[in-house]
């Protein structure tokens, strides 16, 4: 690797994806210059596709109203099932295991439900420490409604001391001390703070070991890392589409149930008519009759403006494929790590691991001695990131948009910033 920009644009010349990029619209200052944005992590770019695909119900629904239900282009009746190959695609799972729906913390809530049973004696949960704090609240009122104190029933996963890194090793050890009275392991696959990606292969071993339940909150791992969740056994998963997925603020999530589970209908849920065979599910005065698979646990009909803006992507991802995004990604994100650690400077600290099999496309960049005033002057140079307190800038090179080109320049601004 090399520190300068002729390197640089050598590789975007030589990347076999550099193409993309022209399939989405860039952010601009007031004077209409791109952005360098790195923070896909947060909030996707749109895909130019993304306003076709709009206007293409919009249009529909002028044109048919309530008959674009059967008769529009793509109808919307079995809308939800043209996402559903593509997204088992990005997350390694069976088609029958993936249904897009509500959004991320709601579906959180529904498929604890059904996989959150707990005891007078095992009745606790897991998390790391530095969870998504949407995830913690959701446990600790998943737990008050059980009639537990969240103090006693939610376990932290937590570094060692003097560490940014949670390490298996304690993970193992909290289940060898604690395990008969842990019910669920909720882990978030890739840690939206720190950037750590989690062995879920391993993390469900263990979980169910110890006869726990397992899952996995993939909202950073979802299109940026190769999570297989099928072979990793987990029990279920919950996921957004909004950052590396790019399906716009807001957008529907995605669950996953495991097929040892998604075609049992003895297991608990909440249930609502779009879970209804759809046969019958106009006929209204039938009792309930459960479709099989993930897509048993819908509850309403979907936003079908949200579920295009979610097609408009995973066209973008089929046709670039994952495995080579993630190929793209660990160089993208190993130059931008090795010209941080060209900058030589003691105040900086890379707290995401080095290991790439550890770590997607985001690297949290640790700043001593520094507060949110490095991070304002930083987006008025023109870089778009994001602050987490008390001193951490996040930064993603997102495969499918960001270049070698993108890092350097981002490299450059950063550290006139410090200076």
């Amino acid at each position: 690797m090399e520190n300068s920009l002729a390197y640089a644009q050598q590789q975007d010349h030589q990347d076999p994806l550099k193409h993309f990029r022209n399939k989405f619209l860039i952010p601009t200052n007031n004077e209409g210059e791109e952005l360098i944005y790195l923070c896909g992590n947060s909030l996707g770019l749109q895909p130019k596709k993304t306003s076709e695909y709009l206007e293409q119900e919009l249009n529909d629904w002028a044109k048919l109203g309530v008959e674009g239900h059967t008769d529009a282009k793509y109808p919307w009746f079995p809308y939800h099932e043209f996402l559903t190959k593509s997204m088992a695609n990005i997350i390694g799972a069976e088609p029958s295991e993936v249904v897009i729906m509500n959004s991320l913390t709601a579906n959180l809530h529904f498929l604890m439900v059904s996989f959150y049973q707990p005891t007078k004696t095992k009745f606790k949960i897991v998390i790391e420490s530095d969870a998504f704090p949407s995830d913690k609240y959701a446990m600790e009122s998943q737990l008050k409604f059980h009639g537990f104190d969240p103090k006693e029933g939610l376990i932290l996963w937590k570094p060692s001391k003097g560490e940014d890194l949670c390490r298996f090793e304690d993970l193992e050890k909290l289940l060898e001390e604690q395990g008969d009275e842990i019910a669920l392991l909720m882990i978030g696959n890739t840690n939206y703070y720190s950037g750590q990606a989690f062995h879920l292969k391993k993390i469900t071993e263990l979980g169910h070991k110890h006869s726990c339940i397992v899952g996995f909150d993939l909202a950073h791992g979802a299109g940026n890392i190769q999570t297989n969740i099928h072979n990793s056994g987990a029990d279920f998963a919950v996921w957004c589409t909004y950052k590396y997925l790019n399906s716009g603020p807001g957008s529907l999530g995605g669950c996953f149930i495991h097929e040892r589970h998604a075609n049992n209908p003895d297991i608990k849920r909440f249930t609502g008519w779009w879970g209804h065979n759809k046969q019958t599910r106009f006929n209204m005065r039938q009792d309930f009759d459960l479709l099989p698979g993930a897509e048993g646990w819908q509850l309403s009909n979907p936003s079908i403006l949200s579920m295009a803006a979610i097609r408009a992507s995973l066209d973008v991802f089929e046709e670039a494929g994952m495995e080579n995004l993630r190929q793209k990604s660990v160089k993208l994100t190993g130059y931008m790590e090795f010209l941080i650690k060209e900058i030589n400077e003691d105040r900086i600290n890379i707290i995401t691991p080095t290991d790439q099999n550890e770590r997607g496309c985001q690297l949290s960049i640790q700043v001593n001695n520094t507060d949110k005033n490095l991070h304002t002057q930083l987006t008025e140079s023109g870089v778009i990131s994001d602050w987490r307190e008390p001193d951490v800038i996040r930064v993603a090179p997102v495969p499918l948009y960001n270049t070698f080109e993108d890092v350097f320049k981002f490299i450059e601004r950063f550290k006139e910033v410090l200076n």
